[in-house]
C-alpha cells in the first residue's frame, strides 16, 4: 500500500475476475524474520523432512522458518485493507483488452474502459513464443487437506520434498504441511511438460497417504490444484505504461516454480520507485543474470531428462546445508554458496547443459 502524499489524490482501481471468497490455494515460503504478511501465517515449521529414494534427513532450518498462508486469509486481509483506503476501488469482472494509449494505458473490463497513468498486470494471457534456448515446463499439482482417523503426523515437522514415489512422468514429489496429528495438507507435485488427468493426481495422493504417510482411514476436507509455468523465457517487465507483475512479469523462479517471495520483493521495489521517482520503472536486481543462467541450465536438464530431477534435489540437500539451498532457491545465495552447490552435482550433464546456454 502506498502512503506517500503524492498518491493520496490518485484514484486506484483493482480488478479481479472473482470476489475471492474461497480458500482455493495456499502459499508456502521461508524467511528468517517476520515479513509483511506475518499476521496471516497459518502454520510455520522450524524443521522439515527431505526424502529421496536412498536418502532422508530432518532439516533444521534455523534461522529460517517454513511458513504457510491460506488463500482465504490473504484475500480477506488484503481486501479489508484496500477498502479502508478512500481512493481505492475494487471491481470484479473479465479483462477483455489492455493496451497503451499515448502516455497512458487503457483496460477494458466487461466492455467498460478505464484509462490510467500505469496499469500493473498479473495476467498471463497466453503461452509465450519461445526462442531457441527457451525451455517451458510446468509445475502442476493437486493437494488435499485430509483428516485422519488415527494420529499419523508430527505437527512440528513438515515435509519439504518427498521423492519416494514413482517418477515415470518426470520429476515428481509430495510435500506435507501438518496442522495437527490428524490433519495436514498433502500435495502431489510434478515438474514436467504435460499435466495429468485428475484421476492420476488422485492415484498419486492416495498411494502416498496410505503407504508413506500411513493413514489407513481419512476424509478429504478441502482440495486445491494449480499450474505454474517454469520457463527461462524472459517475460517483458514493461510495455509502455503497462507494468507486468507476478508470473507475467517473470517473478516465478524458473527452476522451481516458487513465486510468493519473489512477488513481494518485486512489489516492494516498484513501490519504492513510485514513492521516490513517481514512476514504477526499475532495473533488474543485482545477480539476476547469474541466477537466470543457473535456472536455464537446470531446465535444460529436466526437459531433456539428461539427469533425473529427483537425484538432483537429493544431491543438493544431501551435500549442502539446508540454509545454503534455501538461499539459492531465493536467488540470495553468495558465490561461495553457489560453488558449493555446483560441486555437489554431477559434472558432465551440468557442464554440457551449461555450455548450451552460451
Amino acid at each position: 500500500m502506498i502512503h506517500s502524499g503524492r498518491f493520496r489524490d490518485k484514484k486506484i482501481l483493482i480488478t479481479d475476475k472473482d470476489s475471492k471468497q474461497k480458500n482455493d490455494r495456499t502459499w508456502s515460503f521461508w524467511e528468517t524474520e517476520p515479513g509483511l504478511f506475518e499476521p496471516l501465517v497459518f502454520r510455520c515449521w522450524k524443521k522439515t523432512w527431505f526424502h529421496g529414494r536412498d536418502f532422508s534427513r530432518l532439516l533444521e532450518l534455523a534461522p529460517y522458518e517454513y511458513k504457510m498462508i491460506r488463500g482465504i486469509d490473504f484475500y480477506n486481509h488484503c481486501i479489508s485493507l484496500i477498502r479502508q483506503q478512500p481512493n481505492f476501488e475494487i471491481c470484479f469482472g473479465n479483462i477483455q483488452s489492455m493496451e497503451n494509449r499515448g502516455n497512458r494505458a487503457e483496460v477494458c473490463l466487461d466492455d467498460v474502459k478505464f484509462v490510467a497513468d500505469f496499469v500493473f498486470n498479473s495476467i498471463l494471457f497466453e503461452k509465450p513464443v519461445l526462442q531457441k534456448k527457451d525451455y517451458y515446463l510446468q509445475q502442476h499439482f493437486k493437494g488435499w487437506i485430509i483428516e485422519t482417523t488415527a494420529p499419523v503426523f508430527k505437527p512440528d515437522e513438515a515435509t519439504l520434498m518427498d521423492f519416494r514415489i514413482a517418477q515415470q512422468h518426470g520429476t515428481t514429489f509430495v510435500y506435507v504441511k501438518p496442522f495437527s496429528e490428524t490433519r495436514a495438507l498433502v500435495e502431489y507435485t510434478l515438474f514436467t511438460e504435460n499435466v495429468l488427468s485428475s484421476a492420476e493426481y488422485e492415484q498419486g495422493l492416495r498411494y502416498y497417504i496410505s503407504t508413506l504417510a500411513g493413514a489407513e482411514s481419512y476424509n478429504i476436507v478441502e482440495e486445491e490444484n494449480g499450474i505454474i509455468p517454469m520457463t527461462n523465457y524472459r517475460f517483458p517487465a514493461v510495455n509502455g505504461r503497462i507494468i507486468h507483475i507476478g508470473t507475467a512479469g517473470g517473478q516465478t523462479k524458473a527452476s522451481s516454480g516458487y513465486t510468493f517471495k519473489f512477488i513481494q520483493k518485486h512489489s516492494a521495489r516498484l513501490v519504492e520507485s513510485l514513492i521516490k521517482n513517481g514512476n514504477p520503472f526499475i532495473t533488474q536486481p543485482a545477480g539476476s543474470g547469474r541466477f537466470h543462467f543457473y535456472d536455464s541450465t537446470l531446465l535444460y536438464i529436466l526437459k531433456h531428462n539428461s539427469f533425473p530431477g529427483d537425484k538432483i534435489f537429493t544431491l543438493l540437500f544431501k551435500k549442502n546445508k539446508p540454509q545454503q539451498v534455501l538461499r539459492f532457491l531465493d536467488n540470495e545465495s553468495t558465490l561461495g554458496d553457489e560453488l558449493k552447490i555446483i560441486s555437489a552435482l554431477p559434472a558432465w550433464p551440468f557442464l554440457k547443459a551449461a555450455i548450451k546456454q552460451f
